[in-house]
């Protein structure tokens, strides 16, 4: 069939097969490019299908060999219907891991469950006998707790106070004022539910309790800060208290990993475009302003740029991690930058409907949104016959 993007809000409802697998290689190619990486030899992703955690499997697998299990929820394709961008990202990584003779299988489900967990545990137990690096970039708005079946939704909301600022329609260009009520207390705690540390020590606790983690173990999550500019609804908001969590969280998961040497980090990543932020107002704005200069200054990174640098001159060096002064490691450090966000903040001030198109970097933004979705990449033919029942080589059953 031929595939096009279909739009509903901030959500594409189709993806691309072909451009998704072609995302992938892309990845892969730039991975090779930059040399191997003295890294992981057997991990384990937890939101591996998309993102910084497909960025982290590209990157262990073609960086440094690694034999990587990838854990996630996708929606499979069906006749006349394509799945979900996270499954073909999957069947095109194991695809090209398995043809270059790299260990890759898949387990599709609710990472959150004690079912996937238990799954997951004995793949290991079977294939890989024990990680030395745990992934885990989940990214989902809703969890069922695997222990009381409370469903607990996130939100995204100023506390304290309602927040008002500008925002941008990304299809159409309007740059517009917008309100978001303050949150309730239930608000924030069913935000740090869903997005806090508490599943990450559950993954941890359990791969932990069967000794399926190696000696030396490292186990990272990402996080996000961002600038003054977003405060108020993002690090200062709900999420802000769910990322404060997920940051105690790595104290708490090293002191249990000291008999083994291991050790948990939280990395602190740039600002991207991802199906996620592009639903927080406020965001799209700042980052198509952001791209705009980080572009000018040669420092602008996509995800995979991220996650390569953050093994190769973070994580792997061969000496200490640097971290700063509250533990968190950043590779945030070209996006937060103080003369980039002076200029941001500037910009921020002069953004109307009329100016964007001239002082920001919204087509970069639109192609990298379609990007997600295997739209608009070099090199595939949309006007081609796509077949979208694709299946993921070393999924288990």
């Amino acid at each position: 069939m031929i595939i096009e993007p279909r739009m509903r809000g901030f959500i594409c409802l189709t993806a691309h097969p072909d451009g998704c697998a072609q995302n992938v290689k892309n990845q892969i190619e730039y991975v090779k490019s930059k040399g191997a990486i003295n890294g992981p030899k057997k991990v384990l992703v937890i939101g591996a299908s998309t993102g910084f955690g497909l960025a982290s499997r590209i990157t262990a697998a073609y960086g440094s060999g690694a034999s990587t299990i990838g854990v996630f929820f996708e929606k499979a394709p069906s006749a006349g219907k394509t799945a979900s961008p996270g499954w073909y990202n999957s069947a095109a990584f194991e695809k090209e891991a398995h043809a270059a003779g790299i260990y890759a299988k898949s387990i599709n489900g609710d990472a959150f469950s004690k079912e996937i967990k238990a799954k997951t545990i004995e793949l290991i137990k079977a294939d890989l006998g024990q990680v030395d690096l745990v992934i885990y970039s989940l990214a989902s708005p809703v969890r069922k707790h695997p222990d009381t079946e409370v469903l607990h939704r996130s939100t995204l909301k100023p506390i304290g106070a309602t927040y008002t600022n500008k925002t941008v329609d990304f299809h159409t260009g309007n740059v517009t004022e917008i309100s978001i009520e303050q949150a309730t207390e239930e608000d924030i705690a069913n935000t740090v539910a869903v997005m806090g540390g508490e599943d990450w020590a559950m993954w941890i606790d359990a791969l932990k309790a069967e000794n399926l983690l190696a000696e030396g173990a490292t186990t990272i999550a990402y996080s996000y800060i961002g600038p003054a500019l977003t405060e108020p609804v993002y690090r200062k908001g709900t999420i802000g208290r769910a990322k404060d969590d997920l940051e105690a969280t790595a104290f708490t998961i090293t002191d249990k990993l000291k008999d083994i040497n291991g050790k948990a980090y939280v990395s602190v990543n740039k600002a991207l475009v991802t199906q996620a932020s592009s639903a927080i107002p406020v965001i799209p704005l700042y980052i198509s302003l952001l791209y705009k200069i980080m572009k000018e200054e040669g420092i602008h990174e996509g995800t995979i740029e991220q996650i390569q640098r953050l093994y190769a001159e973070r994580l792997y060096t061969g000496g200490d991690v640097p971290v700063d002064e509250k533990g968190r490691i950043r590779i945030d450090d070209w996006e937060m930058r103080e003369d980039v966000q002076a200029k941001v903040a500037k910009l921020w001030e002069e953004a109307t409907t009329e100016t964007l198109p001239v002082i920001g970097d919204l087509p970069g933004y639109r192609s990298d949104f379609l990007s997600l979705f295997g739209f608009e990449i070099d090199k595939v033919d949309y006007q081609k016959e796509a077949d979208e029942l694709v299946e993921i080589e070393g999924l288990v059953e």
